[in-house]
């Protein structure tokens, strides 16, 4: 798909510079005419540009960002105004009724941003993530179903028997007593395979033993190499307009050893893996389900799930071949790392929780989770469910999600603002082009609606009511009155899928394993998807803990 057998080397390069020439005159252009509208948008309070070609883009999109991040969402009130490039405003939005307008009601207006959907167009194909419109919709309502909580119930067996090879395989590092183990790794290899397996019916690692997989280290550089390209990035918002063949030979022409050269490689690998998965998953269906069963994922994946959906629908709602196939790839990277570093998170809270780790073993003993819980049961248990949710509320994967207006409009709020001049604005006037960030870190962390305790890790809030100050706010995200799956037709479309993966893991892993701190400092880094390393110098994700083997007391074991 990067080869066109038109165009070669220096024409096609010569061919695509004209192109994206005639592409940035046109946005330059686009750019002046946005900036006189927005005027008054300018007016509403926000932190001082750091420099004049980013603004505050640099500080809010840095690896160290996490205060500024923070400083933005909890100092400046629900809407701020950032400056991006050239000065361009930017409001930052965590005020739950223009949310609303933004994902919901006006969803069609508030569009993801130009150079997201060239991205993961040029990477995937044409996905959830790369499409707009009625062809989003489409592949929505097809792939809705596909998530439902009866095919988490069907799955869940597929997700504890993956468990159980994990807590077989950490399991042999500790039989001469604790050690120290990078826990990142471990989880990204049993998300990888859970998804996997999950997803695509594909088993990516054994676990007990280590394999290398072409495909599955495809699918954990891609994030890493595109989070050192984020000014590259805008290229493919520039050449949004432009065939998928046309991009991808661009991207061709860089020469061996820069970083775009490394990102074709990578998706040219992505993009071969699933489509021979795809093929291999057709064949069995056509054979039927007596083989889909002897597959891996026994024919409860996603795919196979969608293989049949798709067959069954009408002719105008099935999606085509190269279609599913953009699917796969990204269901994974979307998973990922952010189930993963979810966990991470998770076991590291409770290595600096004890009580908190040994309540929830404790509730995961006497349910007997570990030896394998039917769906509801599991989400019945609510020590292990406010964990997951107090965690995630505090500290959500991805903080990071643009939305572009399309035309002008009009964002009402919940209540009014005074602006730098000592006007009072009850709504925001939106021009088209205008931009604005999602305010996952400022909804999920206002005083006004959780408390004055909001930055405290608190998983007992989650074992009475929420506060009316929450549930009346009417939050848009689709979990559990948090923004951090965002909210909308353009939602997190795995997030239970996630939820359990979590769910399973934990209730594996506790009732075998005890987690502490190591002496070494664990930071947390802003990323696309947020990741914690051994002290700011490193940029290796790792999450070293002590773990060893869990010891019940002798009371405990003869009951």
């Amino acid at each position: 798909m990067f080869d066109s057998p038109l165009l070669a080397g220096s024409h096609v390069f010569a061919l695509l510079s004209v192109a994206m020439g005639g592409i940035i005159l046109w946005q330059l252009l686009a750019y002046v005419r946005l900036r006189v509208a927005l005027t008054a948008v300018s007016k509403i309070p926000g932190p001082p540009a750091q420099s004049l070609w980013s603004g505050n883009l640099a500080q809010f999109l840095a690896r160290d960002g996490e205060a500024f991040q923070k400083h933005v969402a909890l100092d400046y009130g629900p809407v701020s105004t950032l400056n991006g490039f050239l000065g361009e405003p930017v409001v930052y939005v965590s005020d739950p009724k223009a949310l609303h307008t933004i994902l919901i009601k006006e969803e069609h207006v508030f569009q993801e941003s130009g150079d997201f959907i060239g991205l993961n167009n040029t990477v995937f194909g044409s996905c959830l993530l790369s499409t707009v419109g009625s062809h989003h919709g489409k592949q929505r309502k097809l792939l809705n179903p596909v998530f439902s909580v009866n095919h988490m119930r069907y799955m869940l067996p597929l997700f504890y028997e993956i468990g159980y090879k994990a807590r077989e395989a950490i399991g042999a590092r500790l039989s001469d007593g604790p050690k120290e183990l990078d826990m990142l790794g471990w989880l990204a290899r049993i998300a990888l395979e859970l998804i996997g397996q999950g997803t695509l019916g594909y088993s990516f690692d054994p676990l007990v033993t280590d394999r290398p997989d072409a495909y599955g280290e495809a699918l954990k550089t891609l994030l890493p190499e595109l989070d050192t390209m984020l000014v590259l990035r805008k290229l493919f918002s520039f050449s949004e307009s432009l065939p998928i063949w046309m991009r991808r030979a661009f991207v061709k022409t860089f020469p061996p050893g820069t970083r775009i050269h490394s990102l074709a490689q990578i998706v040219s690998t992505l993009h071969s893996s699933a489509t021979q998965i795809y093929a291999d998953k057709k064949r069995g269906l056509e054979k039927g389900d007596a083989e889909m069963v002897n597959q891996v994922g026994k024919g409860k994946d996603l795919i196979s799930i969608l293989l049949r959906a798709n067959a069954a629908a009408d002719l105008k709602d099935r999606l085509p071949d190269e279609e599913v196939i953009a699917q796969m790839s990204m269901f994974i990277i979307a998973g990922l790392d952010t189930t993963s570093n979810a966990l991470s998170r998770i076991l590291t809270l409770l290595a600096e929780h004890p009580d908190y780790q040994q309540k929830l073993r404790q509730e995961l003993l006497d349910a007997r989770a570990a030896e394998g819980l039917p769906y509801d049961d599991l989400n019945r248990l609510p020590l292990l469910d406010a964990v997951i949710r107090e965690t995630l509320r505090l500290h959500p994967p991805a903080t990071i999600l643009f939305r572009v207006a399309t035309q002008d409009t009009v964002l009402p709020l919940s209540e009014p603002i005074r602006t730098t001049d000592g006007k009072v604005m009850n709504a925001i006037p939106v021009a088209k082009g205008s931009q604005y960030l999602v305010g996952f870190t400022g909804c999920n962390m206002s005083k006004a609606m959780w408390g004055e305790d909001v930055l405290e890790w608190k998983p007992e809030r989650w074992l009475s009511p929420l506060p009316a100050t929450v549930t009346e706010s009417r939050i848009p995200g689709v979990y559990s009155n948090l923004m951090t799956f965002s909210g909308g037709k353009r939602a997190c479309i795995g997030f239970k899928f996630s939820e359990m993966e979590m769910k399973v893991v934990l209730s594996v892993m506790l009732p075998s394993f005890t987690f502490q701190l190591s002496d070494k400092p664990i930071v947390w880094n802003v990323g696309g998807v947020w990741y914690p390393t051994v002290g700011r110098e490193s940029n290796k994700p790792e999450l070293p803990l002590k773990v060893g083997l869990y010891q019940r007391p002798a009371a405990n074991r003869a009951s």
